[in-house]
């Protein structure tokens, strides 16, 4: 998991959430409230589909205006299996991780299960995520 992950409000300009994808060479940036619980994430292909493709303004975009929401996250004291398992059946690469009180703690994504060395595990979640007609 990466610990510590950059993450918006859903008032954040969406150039901002642009900003933090490139400083932080990721592709999902989770958005949290007040309390620092997800509420959502904005990933590059929803800055693409959302507003881009759209012809929104995206001068003017917030996180809000293209977040997936609600947000589908794990627990730190969940399995590698329940991660897994999240992101074959909504197929989706990357899980936002939360405390016991629900805030943001981690995001855990197929390069990190590839990392941990589960080879077998990462092409099912792969093959899973990646099957036709994903949303994601």
């Amino acid at each position: 998991m990466t610990a510590n992950p950059a993450s918006a409000t859903p008032e954040t300009p969406l150039r901002d959430i642009a900003r933090l994808m490139i400083e932080n060479d990721c592709g999902q940036i989770p958005v949290v409230d007040t309390k620092g619980m997800p509420v959502g994430v904005v990933t590059d292909r929803d800055i693409a589909v959302r507003i881009v493709a759209e012809g929104r303004d995206t001068m003017n975009a917030t996180a809000s205006d293209a977040m997936s929401a609600p947000v589908q996250s794990v627990r730190e004291d969940s399995t590698l299996k329940d991660a897994t398992a999240l992101m074959e059946a909504s197929k989706i690469r990357r899980v936002p991780v939360v405390d016991a009180q629900g805030k943001l703690t981690g995001i855990v994504s197929l390069a990190d299960i590839a990392l941990a060395g589960k080879d077998g595990q990462t092409a099912k979640v792969v093959k899973e995520v990646s099957e036709p007609g994903s949303k994601h």
